[in-house]
């Protein structure tokens, strides 16, 4: 679970809606609705992610980071980072001469991770921002990440576009995200997701809906081959996935060839 999401532009027609979980809502309101569900869950975010995921969540991060393969002196774009987990990871590896951006739209969650890398040492750039309009200039990253996120965003393909935008030639872009698990083990991961983890929003995070949307927004989200196509159509190439926990998440990569 991550926080990004997007507000949508005064020129979108009035009548236009997407989805917010499985509710049918106005494009307008969903930005609204992400932030007061991250703004709600922002202090217990981390112990929430331990404990929904039995600490697999730092498994999955750890194979981005391995996918990435950051250098000394690499420039790094962690959108809908949260509190910071992959930033931290890539900052170590590009060291003093590099430059790690962590952002995220949910001024809240961000703070958590402003606090934590604090609480280490370690000072990174951070930006409040929109992943559908990004405020970076083009060809500015070796590599761009988002975990957890890309569900949340309203127009996930003007954000991939971004994405895209702001990479230079060669450089990645890596997509982490909740996916479609393998078909014997989706009625149990059914009945944990709709039974198990409101129960334990509620109990852990005095937040049951935020928990329920979370479950909702998973299965409202784009399939790996799906999610794979739009890699594609934002422009990027040699466009891979890697189911990790029998698919439960995927790994999507794709790389910016052209100049």
């Amino acid at each position: 679970m991550n926080t990004q999401d997007a507000s949508t532009p005064a020129r979108e027609a009035a009548g236009s809606s997407t989805h917010f979980g499985y509710q049918t809502v106005p494009e307008a309101e969903k930005a609204a609705r992400v932030a007061g569900v991250f703004h709600s869950v922002a202090q217990r975010y981390d112990v929430m992610n331990d404990l929904m995921s039995a600490g697999l969540h730092r498994v999955w991060k750890a194979f981005t980071v391995a996918r990435a393969g950051v250098r000394p002196g690499m420039r790094v774009l962690d959108i809908a980072g949260g509190t910071g987990d992959l930033a931290r990871a890539f900052a170590k590896r590009a060291g003093p001469q590099g430059e790690v951006w962590l952002t995220d739209i949910n001024e809240s969650m961000l703070r958590v991770g402003r606090d934590r890398l604090t609480d280490e040492g370690r000072l990174l750039p951070l930006a409040v921002c929109d992943a559908e309009r990004l405020p970076f200039p083009d060809g500015h990253f070796d590599l761009v990440t988002v975990a957890f996120g890309l569900r949340n965003m309203t127009h996930k393909d003007r954000a991939l576009a971004e994405m895209k935008r702001v990479l230079k030639p060669g450089g990645k872009l890596l997509v982490l995200e909740f996916s479609r698990i393998a078909k014997p083990l989706a009625p149990a991961y059914d009945w944990y997701s709709f039974n198990v983890l409101p129960w334990l929003g509620r109990k852990v995070a005095k937040d049951e809906a935020s928990y329920r949307y979370l479950a909702e927004s998973i299965r409202m989200h784009p399939d790996q081959e799906t999610l794979a196509g739009m890699l594609g159509q934002a422009g990027l190439s040699r466009v891979r996935y890697f189911n990790l926990s029998a698919g439960l998440v995927a790994l999507h990569e794709g790389v910016r060839l052209d100049g």
